[in-house]
């Protein structure tokens, strides 16, 4: 078991007396490619990573959910049973965890008393979708403990779920399809209509590289919802119920007749364009063509920073270091934006230089704390052995 696993056990043990019945992990994400279009009903690319949230469960005799975090400033909690919750106005963080019981109620999942003690290594407000291994994780925990059988793409959705209507954030579902489907080794084109997967091998010859610039965001507070909103408008402009039924020569189109402004154009652009992107990334990583996926993420970066304005100074400049380095064959910016990591396709043999090299360069820049690591491509969901 990872130490984050272990550490997950012991807590329950001291805080409940007993031992827990099993240990179950969601992974974190990165999204190599496909940014802001999960909520346009487009496509992504992702690959679970090996950093996750651990929850350590057991039945009880108490008609509630006790929490407890590994994290001694994060306060514990009791959630009852079978009555309306409402978030609190702070969003605490184990507000993740009343959405994910709320939503199983309203599915008319029958919930069982249970205790939960959490453990995390995945950086919260980084981009790498700790809230979404929370939602997954607490969702997979409490199925079990209740003995109802869902499948993983229904998990995912009522991960989701938790997070549009108790938290407020109007993710897609990039992030909780990620943790709870992705496969170890493979990358998963996600189309976000169909919820359609296609596994995709990653090569042995290039590694995952992911930089945390140490900027924070918070979702909430971000103009991540505004983003959306502007999607939407643009759809309606259009006449379509998602960007993903855009064509670039429609969208030109519109923008000449008056339909829609120059932001809402360059809006849309990228979203069309991502779309095409993401479809023609993962056509590179089965032909074995890591230089071609390289200049797609740069492509993707360079949207994200002109045309949807999601990047920062940090990120932009993190993106900027890495395409200096030797072996780079392509950086971006990944997550929502606005703060968060870059992640960045480096050929095997370099990765080790690398590491060290984007840390030097961007500690020029930026007094920020930043943390860079090579991640494999994780399971998802699942319990721990």
């Amino acid at each position: 078991m990872d130490d984050c696993g272990a550490r997950a056990r012991r807590c329950f043990e001291e805080s409940f007396g007993r031992g827990p019945r099993e240990v179950v992990r969601a992974p974190g994400r990165v999204n190599l490619i496909g940014e802001h279009t999960d909520y346009n009903d487009g496509f992504c690319l992702p690959i679970a990573i090996d950093r996750g949230m651990y929850i350590a469960w057991d039945v009880s005799a108490h008609d509630a959910v006790r929490v407890y975090n590994a994290d001694p400033s994060l306060p514990s909690t009791s959630i009852p049973l079978r009555q309306p919750l409402h978030k609190e106005p702070e969003t605490p963080w184990y507000s993740y965890i009343q959405g994910c019981i709320q939503v199983l109620q309203d599915a008319g999942v029958e919930l069982r008393g249970c205790d939960l003690a959490l453990c995390g290594d995945v950086p919260m407000g980084s981009g790498l979708s700790s809230s979404a291994a929370l939602e997954v994780a607490t969702i997979f925990a409490l199925l079990r403990a209740c003995e109802h059988p869902l499948s993983l793409q229904e998990v995912a959705v009522l991960a989701q779920r938790a997070e549009n209507t108790f938290v407020g954030v109007q993710c897609g579902i990039l992030d909780q399809l990620s943790s709870a489907c992705c496969r170890a080794g493979h990358a998963m084109l996600m189309d976000c209509r169909s919820l359609e997967l296609q596994h995709v091998p990653m090569g042995d010859d290039v590694a995952v590289v992911i930089a945390d610039t140490g900027k924070r965001r918070g979702l909430v507070d971000s103009a991540y919802n505004e983003r959306r909103s502007q999607c939407e408008m643009g759809a309606r402009a259009l006449a379509v119920s998602h960007l993903r039924d855009v064509t670039m020569q429609g969208l030109m189109m519109a923008h000449d007749q008056g339909a829609l402004d120059t932001l809402a154009k360059q809006r849309c652009e990228h979203v069309v364009a991502e779309n095409g992107r993401t479809r023609a990334a993962a056509a590179c990583m089965r032909a074995g063509d890591s230089d071609a996926l390289g200049l797609l993420m740069d492509q993707s970066h360079a949207d994200l920073r002109d045309k949807f304005a999601v990047t920062c100074p940090e990120l932009d400049h993190m993106v900027a270091v890495a395409r200096s380095l030797p072996g780079c064959l392509g950086a971006r910016m990944t997550g929502a934006g606005f703060g968060g990591c870059t992640v960045s396709l480096v050929q095997r043999d370099a990765a080790e230089d690398f590491v060290p090299a984007l840390l030097a360069g961007y500690a020029q820049y930026s007094p920020l704390p930043a943390a860079v690591y090579v991640s494999a491509a994780a399971p998802g969901v699942g319990v721990v052995a």
